[in-house]
């Protein structure tokens, strides 16, 4: 019991507190706020900043809020700043909410409302670029609160963040607020460098519990259970203590690798009187066939889990869910639910002209809506996106499709979350989901205040391992790494604003140096460590017979020569696979690449490669499924099995055209007895090759090769060879890495010297360079080279605008490459743009810095068409473009354009620029909401 002392002495810590801006702003959030809430907004209200790190929807944002209400009281501004303008609008409208539209103001690309507010709404490039024009809106700021903190990690974006950091006036206090990372300690550490005294407030807890589960066809199984394997109780089942992985689960996961070994190549086959599997491969007892789309919606809306988010890292299939379910006679609404979600819909797309709604999908949009169902991602018309986030948060749509972008950053929670698949395409090549990528994703599930548990789904398949699974869902933390590079349009604005030197010695303050000067300490330890197991190494492999070290490279060139051999083979066959799928044309049936079964497509036309790659099939294959194959996915050359008629006016984005021509393939295939053809042995060139034979001859001759411990002693020689690349590789990392962006900032400005935007001393910004410090773009050097030697000169508005948009397009993998069609006014524009481009790189790769992204003509021609006042049917027809896509990509194109107006000192082109400007933003690309 305490003291009559301690009793007074918390009374009046609680009548202070009382007095504290802090407990005037907790009346006012209708909920009792959590302890890493209390310890951030006291540690903002005491004058310093703060960096939260905390689990998805744990309400780090009321430390944001703390920081508005702060500077409403003390007369002082306040921004706060999203990755996103989606983000941005719906911080906007709680914000107005709170204060009054008065108070709060918003600026995006698309939005400017009431700039002059105390408190302002803004994505991070906004404030960027206020810091480098000296806007006279930073004139009292106080507090910037930057939301979604660890997008600095963003390849594309994340400088932006580190740059806003850096440079923001000393007394404005930051609120970082960032999902759970496991450096978070570096990173307030880092931000005490540069922003004084900054406390870290991390919390690992999830105000909502997470349960995690594996969907087996239609069953919902535990992930994890207790040691016996009954169901647990408490909190969420990874962090319980004695928490297994459910055994059940595993049992399953190992028969399935039993059975696959059977089935599989080399396996004994299947005994007699066994069923062959079907088409979902062999399935061991318990596992049943996989369940559809609409089933697994069924199973979690018969155990009360929806509202559900389904992550499908594909577009289409996030489109083709929705269709599935639709067709499978799926609605997970009530009538009156029904008529609600249409009233919304229809309002919220009044804008939109009804001739352009057949062509934009909306009747099967409004279709799948008004049965609780829609698809959630990047191609989708920004109105559609906004009306269901809207209907979800409302509660009335029940299931969402969606590709990973949801999970990073628009607020859509759901009571659970299902993960179709644990692999996604990252660009460049299918990849594992990372834990960090699992716990932004399944940190959708659980509404607070709504749900007291949420749930993780993870649908089985045959590569399933419940053991894998659980290692994602308990490693709920990613360490945040930063992608600062110094850009030429920072350089040119550093270098007017602060000079050369000091430009560099801000640099070296950056996130990024940072780490690269923490992690040198710990790795000379490391070759400390390294050089003296190599002493080690070098001693066990040592041979009484001859030099070992000397035969050891004699085996090392012997691999070398023969990896080199068998890539000469792979490089002849894809030239083969090249050459033959030139002669390929329209219907040819031809045998499609990977997998384990014969599966065969129908060409539908080449798609024309970029730069020097040959063309690439469009095929629609057995399952319906249209994608173009890289040439480089066939392993030699590609040979038609049979021939398909196709209608000439075969449209592959129609599903029953589709269907039909799958049909026809299939008869097809049917008469010539399934399409299959005996693969040809290729001789071994190895086997003739001198080189390799002389190699051989060596390697029998040497003293060492009849030593009876010669294979232990490679075995030692093969980890000197190991640990000795190692070490070497440490070394190079340690020199590359001190001074690393100084060095690169300095690279920048030599070749902005050359170009003749910096000084010849490469110390003040000339006339062009201040025109490169009106441009803020991906590709700001090549624009300020295109105005500077007159490459848009002379174009009309429309014309102009395709040329333009050759800087902001960049076609998807699907999309093919070069067009078939390019405006003929604006031909040499785009040919000079190139050019220009051309020369740049040869420049960049000089002077050792990150090359420019290639202009892409892809949208040219769809642009001219919008640009010039024909209707969006036409053009997205002949763009064979996703509207949304279009649009997201025509507002790219506006900011540009703008950019362009502003900074160009010819009158022609800033003419054109501003007409081309008010002829892309009409229509849809016109429309922009506040939700």
């Amino acid at each position: 019991m305490a003291s009559p002392a301690e009793r007074y002495a918390a009374a009046r810590r609680r009548t202070e507190d009382s007095k504290t801006e802090l407990a005037q702003f907790a009346d006012t959030v209708g909920f009792e706020l959590d302890g890493f809430q209390l310890q951030a907004c006291r540690a903002l209200e005491a004058g310093r900043g703060v960096l939260v790190a905390a689990p998805t929807g744990a309400g780090k944002t009321v430390v944001g809020e703390f920081a508005a209400h702060l500077a409403l009281r003390t007369g002082r501004k306040a921004f706060y700043t999203t990755p996103i303008k989606a983000l941005s609008n719906q911080k906007y409208t709680e914000l107005v909410e709170r204060h009054g539209p008065g108070a709060v103001g918003l600026l995006t690309g698309d939005n400017s409302v009431n700039g002059e507010a105390p408190v302002v709404v803004m994505t991070t490039e906004v404030l960027r670029n206020m810091l480098y024009a000296g806007s006279s809106l930073l004139d009292g700021l106080g507090y910037v609160v930057m939301d979604e903190v660890h997008y600095l990690a963003d390849r594309s974006r994340g400088a932006v963040w580190e740059e806003v950091i850096i440079h923001l006036p000393a007394d404005v206090l930051v609120v970082s607020l960032s999902a759970t990372v496991s450096n978070a300690e570096e990173f307030g550490a880092w931000l005490d460098t540069v922003r004084g005294d900054t406390e870290v407030v991390v919390s690992e807890h999830r105000p909502v519990p997470l349960w995690q589960h594996l969907a087996v066809g239609t069953r919902l199984y535990d992930l994890f259970t207790d040691p016996d394997g009954d169901p647990l109780e408490g909190d969420e089942g990874s962090l319980v203590p004695g928490a297994i992985v459910n055994p059940e689960l595993v049992a399953m996961s190992r028969q399935q690798l039993r059975t696959d070994r059977l089935a599989g190549p080399g396996g004994r086959g299947r005994r007699r009187g066994q069923q062959r599997p079907g088409p979902g491969g062999s399935r061991p007892p318990g596992v049943g066939r996989p369940a559809s789309r609409a089933q697994i919606l069924d199973t979690l809306d018969a155990a009360g889990l929806l509202p559900a988010i389904t992550f499908i890292f594909s577009r289409a299939g996030c489109d083709a869910a929705v269709e599935q379910c639709v067709a499978w006679g799926l609605r997970l609404t009530t009538p009156e639910e029904g008529r609600r979600i249409r009233a919304v819909a229809e309002e919220r797309c009044a804008e939109i002209p009804s001739s352009d709604l057949a062509v934009l999908g909306y009747w099967e949009w409004l279709e799948g809506l008004e049965r609780g169902l829609a698809a959630h991602h990047a191609g989708l018309l920004p109105v559609f996106k906004e009306t269901v986030e809207h209907l979800f948060a409302a509660g009335l749509v029940k299931a969402v499709f969606a590709t990973e972008t949801l999970a990073l950053g628009v607020n859509m929670p759901a009571r659970s979350v299902v993960l179709e698949r644990l692999v996604k395409w990252n660009g460049q090549t299918h990849v594992d989901v990372t834990p960090g990528e699992y716990t932004q994703l399944t940190g959708r599930a659980g509404r607070r205040g709504i749900d007291v548990e949420g749930h993780a789904v993870v649908l089985w398949s045959q590569q399933t391992d419940p053991e894998a699974v659980a290692g994602l869902a308990s490693r709920r933390t990613f360490p945040l790494r930063s992608s600062f590079r110094p850009t030429y349009n920072m350089a040119v604005n550093l270098v007017e604003q602060v000079g050369r030197e000091r430009a560099r010695d801000i640099l070296e303050t950056s996130f990024a140096q940072f780490q690269a000067d923490r992690a040198v300490v710990g790795q000379a330890q490391q070759i400390k460590n390294q050089q003296e197991a190599l002493r080690g190494y070098q001693q066990a492999m040592t041979c009484h017979l001859g030099d070992f070290g000397e035969y050891f490279a004699i085996r090392q060139a012997i691999t070398e020569r023969e990896k080199d051999l068998s890539r000469s083979g792979a490089a002849s066959r894809r030239s083969e696979a090249r050459a033959s799928v030139g002669n390929l044309s329209r219907g040819d049936v031809v045998k499609l690449p990977g997998g384990r079964r014969s599966t065969f497509g129908v060409v539908l036309d080449l798609v024309p490669g970029k730069g020097f790659d040959g063309p690439s099939p469009r095929i629609l294959s057995q399952d319906r499924q249209v994608r173009t194959i890289d040439t480089d996915e066939f392993s030699g050359p590609v040979e038609p099995v049979t021939r398909v008629r196709i209608p000439k006016d075969f449209n592959w984005r129609s599903p029953q055209e589709r269907r039909d021509l799958a049909s026809s393939l299939r008869n097809a295939l049917a008469e010539v007895g399934g399409g299959d053809v005996p693969r040809q042995r290729r001789t071994s060139t190895a086997a003739e090759d001198r080189e390799l034979q002389a190699l051989r001859e060596r390697l029998r001759a040497h003293p060492c090769h009849g030593c009876s411990e010669r294979e232990e002693h490679a075995r030692w020689a093969v980890r000197e060879e190991k640990l000795r690349r190692d070490t070497q590789g440490l070394q190079r990392k340690i020199e590359g890495r001190t001074g690393t962006i100084a060095r690169t900032f300095d690279r920048v400005c030599d070749l902005l010297a050359e170009l003749g935007y910096l000084s010849a001393d490469g110390l003040s910004v000339t006339d062009e360079g201040r025109t490169l410090r009106r441009i803020n773009a991906e590709t700001d050097l090549l624009v300020a080279q295109c105005l500077r030697h007159g490459a848009w000169s002379g174009l009309s508005p429309a014309d102009l605008a395709a040329a333009v948009s050759t800087l902001v397009h960049e076609s998807r993998r699907d999309e093919g490459g070069r067009p078939d069609r390019i405006p003929r006014r604006a031909e040499a524009a785009i040919a000079t743009t190139h050019r220009l481009w051309s020369d740049l790189t040869d420049r960049e790769d000089h002077h050792k810095v990150p090359t420019t992204r290639e202009p892409d003509p892809g949208l040219a021609w769809a642009v001219h068409r919008w640009a010039s006042g024909h209707r969006l049917d036409e053009v997205l027809r002949e763009a064979d473009l996703a509207a949304g896509d279009f649009v997201r990509r025509c507002k790219q194109l506006v900011d540009l354009l703008d950019q362009v107006g502003a900074a160009s000192t010819d009158p022609g082109v800033r003419s054109a620029a501003r007409a081309g400007v008010d002829a892309v933003r009409r229509g849809v690309v016109a429309h922009t909401s506040l939700t």
